[in-house]
């Protein structure tokens, strides 16, 4: 009888991915089919190729190992890009197997959330206002976060408010966090 627990992985409805040091070691057929890459092209390649920019996969990095010490794991929804360019939504999860070495072994999950949270086009720093928006903090905390003023957070709030058609914060919320209205 094969292996329940490798049956499981390959049959999750989810993305799984096992990484050493972000490097995909195995990966599960639904990540395969969510990035629309061949399973073998996967294996062994930098998690890299699934974001939407190398600078994104070393901030997203940075901020994942320091949210992953002490306890190992790691959450968040963000935007990521698929073998053919198109970006999507999707809902990660991470568990380092060493919360001390948060990237050195770590199972991921992905789940891609595409249907019910519409993408607009955004600029990188319009992601970052807009995710750092969508997990609450002020236009203050966001300039800070960011290393920019408080009113460039505002011109990128008020552009997103635009794109999105958004008639105030709370509705851009709900429109960047996919609540309907």
């Amino acid at each position: 009888m094969e292996d329940l627990a490798v049956l499981a992985f390959d049959n999750a409805p989810v993305g799984l991915v096992f990484s050493e040091n972000r490097i995909i070691r195995r990966c599960n057929p639904r990540i395969a089919e969510m990035f629309g890459y061949p399973l073998d092209e996967l294996r062994d390649a930098s998690l890299s190729v699934l974001y939407p920019s190398s600078d994104e996969f070393v901030r997203i990095g940075q901020a994942g190992a320091e949210r992953m010490a002490g306890s190992g794991r790691y959450r968040d929804e963000r935007i990521m890009r698929r073998r053919c360019g198109e970006l999507f939504w999707c809902r990660v999860r991470g568990q380092s197997l060493d919360p001390a070495a948060p990237f050195a072994r770590a199972v991921w999950s992905f789940a891609d959330i595409s249907e019910d949270r519409p993408i607009a086009e955004m600029s990188r720093r319009e992601r970052q206002v807009a995710r750092l928006l969508a997990e609450g903090h002020t236009s203050k905390e966001i300039a800070r976060a960011l290393e920019i003023s408080p009113r460039t957070v505002e011109v990128h709030r008020a552009r997103l408010m635009k794109k999105f058609s958004a008639r105030n914060s709370l509705e851009l919320i709900a429109h960047i966090a996919g609540i309907p209205l």
